[in-house]
């Protein structure tokens, strides 16, 4: 049974930072690509950041490029996102996403909640 399970969310005043993990099983994780997904109440999904499968190569929307770092760990099946000079608008629930296609993925999380006051 696959399993994805994210962590680290909470509440942060806007510049602060927040480690997101996403532990997976279940599955072969090193043999696919990884993203991090988020969905902010009223407003569609957006992808956050997505990793390949060796985690040599990362994309970023132009939205999170520059604060946002995702990272993966193939022997602990783990991956990370390191957000840092958090904003307001980056409010949502972040979901991780096993073998994304778009905005949509093999496998999701249950979703961890991520609030930035301002």
């Amino acid at each position: 049974q696959v399993r994805l399970e994210e962590s680290g969310g909470g509440f942060v005043q806007a510049g602060g930072s927040l480690r997101l993990s996403c532990a997976a099983s279940g599955y072969a994780f090193g043999d696919y690509p990884v993203a991090w997904f988020r969905q902010a109440p009223g407003k569609e999904r957006e992808l956050v950041a997505r990793i390949n499968w060796t985690g040599e190569w990362a994309y970023y929307p132009d939205a999170v490029k520059g604060r946002f770092t995702m990272s993966r760990d193939n022997a602990k099946n783990m991956v990370y996102l390191q957000m840092n000079s958090l904003k307001p608008e980056d409010t949502a629930v972040y979901y991780c996403a096993a073998n994304p296609q778009g905005l949509t993925a093999d496998y999701w999380g249950q979703g961890t909640q991520v609030t930035v006051s301002s």
